[in-house]
């Protein structure tokens, strides 16, 4: 199940849950779509891969017997911030962005 993190690791932006603003990599590191656009260029600054929409999970379990949704797996509280510099960025940017997805 997705961590659910509770801010863009760049801007420190709130990214509720409910949030069509928040962007994935495939290990969860976690952007607003502002970031990912206009710092990262669709390259996520500590693997490399790219970015796709944070699904956002039910508010309840929406099945009779299924314990699902934010009230049984609430999202993380603990806030993270990158690790890298804007220098270390911004050559991970430019090195990767015109590469296909696929082939990085």
């Amino acid at each position: 199940m997705l961590e659910l993190r509770p801010n863009c690791e760049w801007c420190d932006r709130d990214l509720p849950p409910d949030s069509l603003d928040a962007r994935i990599c495939s290990y969860e590191c976690t952007y607003c779509a502002d970031c990912v656009e206009t710092v990262l260029h669709n390259v996520c600054a500590t693997c490399g891969g790219g970015f796709v929409p944070r699904p956002i999970r039910p508010r309840s379990s929406n099945r009779d017997g299924v314990g699902t949704g934010l009230d049984l797996d609430p999202p993380s509280a603990t806030r993270k911030r990158s690790r890298w510099t804007p220098e270390q960025v911004a050559e991970m940017s430019l090195r990767l962005r015109d590469v296909p997805l696929a082939e990085r």
